[in-house]
């Protein structure tokens, strides 16, 4: 979180939130919801400046309910995910493949989940920043080591099969993953379990709290 963010809160502690009007799609992208999207039900227009995309990715954090939001100086400005709230990218790197989320931090997973779509979502422990209200008059971040859930780019699903072997589960795929040479789960899961279990709110609203 940036220090002249946070100095912003101190400055102006009372400004309402904001809903509905940023989005996080599937490939990672942040997009931008105006009225006419909202209303229509649709997905925004991509935001395309690079150095507003690296400001939301330093301020992008989580309340205690598990809605993700990007903190727009004193502004809460809450994220629609249109899948999870991290997107995961596999990197070849010379011999070797790393892997980072959208917001370009390195990922370390620990197991992998496959959906009823064919969809790969990757679990990993990292840290996430936290937003705990207080009754202090200086808002609570603190940055914490979590279990996170990221969908994996589509464009990189070929790169995952060539590390998996897979056993076809009833509605799904399960099986392991090989990961800089250790084996890793991969377990099937429902699209619709994934928000309940990982803790995550994808469409927030001020009265949202599941």
């Amino acid at each position: 979180m940036d220090e002249q963010v946070l100095k912003s809160l101190i400055k102006w502690p009372n400004v309402p939130a904001c809903f509905g009007w940023l989005a996080l799609d599937r490939r990672g992208q942040w997009r931008m919801r105006d009225e006419y999207a909202q209303q229509n039900q649709l997905s925004g227009q991509v935001i395309q400046h690079a150095a507003l995309v690296d400001f939301i990715s330093r301020n992008y954090a989580r309340d205690l309910l598990g809605r993700y939001f990007f903190q727009n100086g004193p502004q809460r400005v809450f994220i629609n995910l249109d899948a999870t709230p991290w997107i995961a990218r596999m990197i070849p790197d010379g011999h070797d493949i790393k892997m980072t989320n959208q917001c370009e931090a390195q990922v370390e997973p620990t197991g992998a989940l496959s959906d009823e779509n064919g969809n790969i979502y990757i679990i990993a422990n990292a840290p996430e920043v936290i937003y705990e209200d207080s009754n202090q008059q200086q808002d609570q971040f603190h940055t914490q080591e979590q279990q996170t859930i990221a969908l994996l780019h589509d464009h990189d699903l070929d790169l995952f099969a060539d590390l998996a072997r897979l056993n076809e589960e009833a509605c799904s795929f399960g099986g392991s993953w090989n990961w800089q040479g250790k084996q890793l789960p991969l377990d099937p899961i429902h699209s619709k379990e994934l928000a309940k279990r990982f803790k995550f709110v994808s469409k927030p609203s001020a009265q949202s709290r599941s």
